[in-house]
């Protein structure tokens, strides 16, 4: 068409056809030869590595978790890529908002791999997401201050139903000392205040509960409050009668506590929930939601891609379908649903399409925050391919793997690429 001769077009396409063929065409034709010899490479297994793709548990798994990543991943990014790309369309800070969102596009894969592995740490100090779990299940169940304590030696209490009971019945006017050990004193509520005996009470059951240790050998006297020592301040004790409890008390910041007369004769206490473990938040590495949180961490990447097509094609709407569709009644759930979302649609297709291309050739996210201990519970088969070929020295089998995954996208890249003809066309 341009009077250019044949050979010369050649000359220009010969560098790129040869880094093609040589990055490209050779690797995907070895790995298909290769993938049917065995481990050595010199002999020819026929179908049986890829028998090994739906008979290996590992294979089988990381099969499994793709579905998952393909079916989750991609719709859930363009779900929020149109969300933010259509509610940033009519605010002044939309640009702002879209760069934020964005951003992560900037980061590798091994960069936010390393990030999402300390946010879904366990210790609630260290992860970002536990954090805020603790925090919001802190704010409606308050955890226990006192998981450790127990009584010491020659106690007046012993343990049960998970706390610990009084040996024997309590009297009216005589003083009880509930002495407990076992809470650092960095760990002691913020308004402790320092113990003191307490003082009897006509016709009322009065006590001290505390802790009682004092650093230093020798220093201080086991079973009477010293100077140093602590309150269990907020400590629940609970009168119990024939098994039923008759009257319950906290303790105050200097550990004293009073009861009522009926108390007279009862045993003394200390419930299982004085003493109920700290809620640590949610195991996100664990086996069960390791690959939902591998996917959210993609997530938060990939959404910002999502937004900013979904944005362009969105600027390219007519606004007079949009203004029409208000004029005739429509509501803006109903112009968005009805007008909006059937004219992104060859966006939103392009979209996911991309995604989920992208999603089964994840790897880097899966090695890097998946523990060793759940990363079988995490596997994919880029993954798999990895440790079938490097660690577990099965070549064979890893380029069936390899052969396997490039079935799975060819038709997905053959829909995107028919898509994208034919809205060139039109």
């Amino acid at each position: 068409m341009t009077g250019t001769r044949r050979t010369v077009a050649a000359l220009f396409l010969l560098p790129a056809l040869v880094l093609l063929g040589a990055l490209v065409v050779y690797p995907i034709g070895y790995s298909v030869v290769r993938s049917f010899y065995d481990q050595s490479g010199d002999g020819f297994a026929g179908v049986d590595n890829y028998k090994a793709l739906f008979t290996d548990d590992g294979i089988r798994t990381a099969l499994k978790n793709n579905v998952i990543w393909v079916v989750f991943a991609p719709t859930v990014a363009t779900a929020l890529g149109l969300i933010f790309a259509v509610l940033t369309e009519r605010v002044r800070w939309g640009t702002a908002f879209k760069l934020v969102v964005f951003m992560p596009m900037a980061i590798s894969m091994l960069a936010a791999g390393i990030i999402f592995r300390l946010v879904y740490d366990q210790d609630p100090d260290k992860g970002v997401a536990n954090a805020v779990w603790v925090g919001v299940h802190d704010t409606f169940a308050e955890s226990s201050a006192f998981p450790k304590a127990h009584p010491g030696r020659d106690s007046p209490l012993r343990p049960e139903d998970g706390g610990f009971l009084t040996k024997a019945p309590v009297r009216a006017g005589v003083p009880v000392a509930l002495p407990l050990v076992g809470v650092a004193p960095d760990q002691m509520p913020g308004s402790a205040e320092k113990a003191v005996g307490a003082r009897p009470e006509q016709g009322e059951v009065t006590g001290t509960v505390w802790q009682d240790f004092t650093r230093g050998k020798g220093v201080g006297t086991l079973g009477a409050p010293d100077p140093s020592e602590l309150g269990y301040a907020g400590m629940r004790i609970e009168a119990v009668k024939d098994g039923k409890v008759v009257a319950s008390t906290k303790a105050a910041d200097d550990g004293t506590f009073t009861l009522p007369g009926k108390a007279d004769g009862a045993r003394l206490r200390l419930p299982a929930s004085n003493f109920k473990e700290a809620y640590n938040g949610l195991d996100w590495l664990g086996p069960s939601l390791v690959t939902p949180a591998i996917i959210g961490s993609y997530i938060w990447m990939w959404a910002g891609f999502a937004m900013v097509l979904i944005a362009a094609g969105l600027a390219g709407i007519p606004r007079e379908l949009l203004e029409a569709a208000r004029v005739d009644g429509a509501n803006e759930w109903q112009v968005f649903r009805r007008v909006t979302v059937p004219l992104l649609a060859p966006v939103l297709a392009v979209v996911a399409v991309t995604l989920m291309i992208n999603v089964l050739k994840v790897f880097d996210l899966v090695f890097i925050i998946a523990p060793g201990s759940s990363q079988d519970d995490a596997n994919v088969l880029a993954l798999e391919l990895y440790r079938k070929g490097f660690s577990e020295d099965q070549p064979g089998i890893a380029s069936a793997i390899a052969v396997f995954l490039l079935l799975l996208v060819i038709p997905v890249m053959w829909f995107n690429v028919r898509r994208l003809r034919r809205e060139v066309r039109r």
